[in-house]
């Protein structure tokens, strides 16, 4: 497996910086060789990807949404480590899907984050995962994911 930053340009996909987070917390935490970051919203044109699974977004917009966050995520995990080849592995995912009480595909959703880790990260970005619906997501946000990694 190559590189994750020389799969991140095969894909033609640019990380951004990390995100300010928008209440009392940091967007990333380490013990050990444990690095925890915190829950990412899906943003769209830099603003919250703001909707509902179920009601006004398709399972295959959640899925674009979810990909979005992934690629946040790998941002924080870039600016946290220096480089992405850091990762050991993409331990667990865990995915909120704001949706709708009949909607029941949030994890074809969360498919669009733990598709792309995969992608970048080869095996070392296989996880385990949670996929939950909700209610509400802040700042209305349609996805959010955190995510605990296995670093150097």
């Amino acid at each position: 497996m190559s590189h994750p930053a020389d799969q991140l340009k095969a894909l033609g996909i640019s990380l951004p910086p990390v995100s300010t987070p928008a209440a009392a917390y940091v967007p990333y935490a380490r013990t050990g060789n444990l690095l925890f970051l915190s829950g990412h919203i899906a943003r769209q044109d830099g603003k919250p990807w703001v909707g509902q699974l179920g009601k006004n977004l398709s399972t295959e917009q959640g899925q674009q949404a979810a990909r979005a966050v992934a690629i946040d995520l790998m941002g924080t995990l870039q600016a946290a480590l220096g480089d992405l080849g850091k990762v050991r592995r993409i331990v667990k995912v865990m995915s909120l899907v704001n949706s709708t009480p009949d909607f029941t595909e949030q994890h074809l959703v969360t498919n669009g984050c733990s598709e792309l880790l995969g992608q970048v990260f080869g095996s070392a970005g296989q996880h385990a995962r949670s996929a939950f619906g909700v209610a509400q997501i802040p700042l209305g946000a349609c996805v959010e994911i955190e995510l605990i990694a296995e670093v150097d």
